[in-house]
C-alpha cells in the first residue's frame, strides 16, 4: 500500500500525517475493515469513491469526501458503526480518526493537498486509481 501526507492548505491543519492509499479494488474492499482503531496522524485515502459504509467496522471514523481538484465537497464527523455516506461529486475520500474534522476545522471548500510519502506522485496515484479520468 502506498502512503501520503494530506494537509488542509485552507485551514493550515495536517489531517494525515500518514494516510494509506487504497488504489486498487481489493484495498478499496478492504477499507478499514481489519483495523481496530485509527492514531491521530492516520487515515486511508480511498480513491476512486464517493461512498463508504462503516458496517463492520470496529469504531466510529471522521469521513471527507473529495473532489478531483482535491477540495472537500463534504464532512461525516463521528459516524458511526453500520452507517452508509456518500457524495455524488467526490472522487475520493479519506477516512480519518474521529475528532479530525473538529480539530483542524475542515469544511466544505476547503482546498487539501496529497503529499506522496513513498515515490508515487499525485498524477501515479490518480491513473493507479482511475481518479480524474
Amino acid at each position: 500500500m502506498r502512503y501520503l501526507r494530506v494537509v488542509n492548505v485552507t485551514r493550515d491543519a495536517v489531517l494525515a500525517e500518514s494516510a494509506g492509499a487504497a488504489t486498487n479494488s481489493k484495498e478499496r474492499r478492504t477499507g478499514l475493515l481489519k483495523h481496530t482503531s485509527l492514531a491521530e496522524g492516520e487515515g486511508l485515502w480511498i480513491g476512486p469513491c464517493e461512498a463508504v459504509h462503516t458496517f463492520g467496522m470496529k469504531f466510529v471514523i471522521d469521513v471527507v469526501f473529495i473532489d478531483r481538484k482535491d477540495r472537500v465537497v463534504k464532512v461525516r464527523e463521528g459516524m458511526p458503526r453500520r452507517r452508509i455516506s456518500g457524495c455524488f461529486t467526490a472522487a475520493s475520500v479519506l477516512e480519518l480518526p474521529a475528532g479530525t474534522i473538529e480539530r483542524t476545522g475542515t469544511a466544505r471548500g476547503d482546498q487539501l493537498q496529497l503529499e506522496k510519502l513513498d515515490g508515487l506522485s499525485r498524477e501515479g496515484m490518480r491513473a493507479a486509481s482511475g481518479v480524474g479520468r
